[in-house]
């Protein structure tokens, strides 16, 4: 199977956007997949494997984020980011 690239947008939804707590969820999510995986805001391009850089990103409630997954298990990953984005990172 031919590695696939899937790119997504998502609002951060969440009362207090992309703290210590949902980067964690996001970095634990990423490290399960091949894929490589990166968030982007304003130019800021970040590994969501990287804890320390996704709290660099910025991710401020109401702000909106692009995820560009590569790799064998793009799709996977990606769809394990979207719930955690539509969920609210399940902190309601």
């Amino acid at each position: 199977m031919a590695d696939e690239v899937v790119v997504k947008k998502f609002k951060v939804l969440n009362e207090y956007g992309i703290h210590a707590r949902p980067a964690a969820l996001l970095v634990k999510a990423a490290g399960k997949y091949a894929s490589d995986i990166f968030m982007e805001k304003d130019g800021n391009k970040v590994s969501c494997k990287s804890i320390m850089g996704l709290m660099t990103i910025e991710g401020y409630p109401g702000s909106t984020m692009e995820v560009t997954a590569s790799g064998p298990d793009a799709r996977e990953a990606m769809d394990e980011i979207e719930e955690l984005f539509v969920n609210k990172f399940y902190e309601d």
